[in-house]
């Protein structure tokens, strides 16, 4: 295909994304090309591929071309460059790469937008937003590139995929989709969240299929929705699934563990660690062999885990783009006083 009817597909392309939604990228003209089909696009923003060249028909040379079409016709219809972050919805939370080489020249260009002048300061923002958490809910049988183990949910980290334990977000509820104001407050309230989804075969397109949010969270959400039975119904049915699950007698004696090796711990707090690593089917540390034999790392383990997302900033971290292994470092002052003072060590 010659350079002239390139440009004129770029020109079709962009002026189609600029008529729905007032601005234009690269993602879009890519799009109105055929060189990215929508699943595409949804795959590399979870982190499974290392770059969005990798996904297309064409190679680095053609979409070089097509971005540089696309700036001068940008150009020349007055629009406004506003350079936007590409973050992947994954956990280490990396900047995504467009192009095999990446050049930091043309990621910068890749990444810029074009506006309308009347594009609203509202709609500008929200090109720079972080992406929520991704979390899978995968089809095919997986395993977690940390610990060799599976589940009922993977997110990526470091282009690999990760159980939510490895990953530090097993203190996370599984709230599905079907009530919009319920989710959105859950999410709201949260510290940590995701949206969950899950690949349609027969749409080929991930689809949502609900949110992982904190326990606290959901509650407050449903307390903030109580004028709505159908809710109230739901929490009486979690609240009865919890309490059958959970093994009153090995929560007790985890408990009393925690407190022998932890003086320091009040005997709620105990319990409350005890009662949310032991939850039957969660995965969690407390459902490890070593746990059920009370082994004194496993209990360690719990405990920090506790502290770690209820007495830092540790999800707050997350949340707002720190890397899961810096985010530890970060804390780590704060949740080694709180461990000493646990054990009941003076300072």
């Amino acid at each position: 295909m010659s350079r002239p009817s390139l440009a004129r597909r770029v020109a079709d392309a962009a002026e189609g994304a600029l008529n729905r939604q007032k601005y234009v990228s690269l993602i879009d003209v890519l799009g109105g090309l055929r060189w990215l089909r929508s699943r595409d696009i949804d795959v590399w923003r979870q982190g499974r591929a290392p770059s969005l060249e990798e996904l297309t028909p064409v190679d680095g040379a053609r979409l070089r071309s097509a971005l540089d079409l696309l700036h001068r016709w940008a150009e020349q219809k007055g629009l406004a460059s506003v350079e936007t972050s590409y973050i992947a919805a994954s956990r280490d939370r990396r900047e995504l790469r467009f192009l095999s080489s990446g050049e930091a020249e043309v990621e910068r260009a890749c990444r810029t937008h074009w506006a309308s002048p009347d594009l609203s300061d509202r709609r500008r923002n929200s090109m720079t937003k972080i992406p929520d958490l991704v979390v899978v809910e995968p089809l095919e049988p997986w395993a977690c590139a940390q610990c060799g183990d599976t589940g009922p949910f993977l997110i990526m980290e470091d282009s690999a995929p990760h159980c939510l334990t490895c990953a530090d977000m097993d203190h996370l509820v599984f709230l599905p989709s079907g009530n919009a104001a319920l989710s959105r407050r859950a999410k709201k309230e949260s510290g940590l969240a995701a949206v969950v989804v899950q690949y349609n075969r027969r749409r080929k397109l991930y689809q949502r299929r609900g949110v992982l949010v904190e326990e606290a969270a959901l509650a407050r959400a449903e307390d903030q929705c109580l004028a709505d039975e159908e809710v109230r119904q739901r929490r009486r049915e979690r609240d009865r699934i919890r309490r059958s699950e959970e093994d009153v007698e090995f929560v007790g004696r985890m408990s009393a563990e925690i407190q022998r090796l932890f003086p320091g711990c009040p005997p709620a707090r105990a319990s409350e660690i005890a009662t949310h690593a032991a939850l039957r089917g969660s995965g969690r540390v407390g459902r490890t062999a070593a746990a059920r034999a009370l082994g004194a790392e496993a209990i360690t383990l719990a405990v920090i885990a506790s502290i770690r997302h209820l007495d830092t900033d540790y999800d707050k971290l997350l949340m707002s783009g720190t890397p899961r292994m810096t985010a530890r470092e970060i804390i780590r002052p704060v949740l080694d006083r709180k461990l000493a003072d646990f054990r009941g060590e003076t300072s």
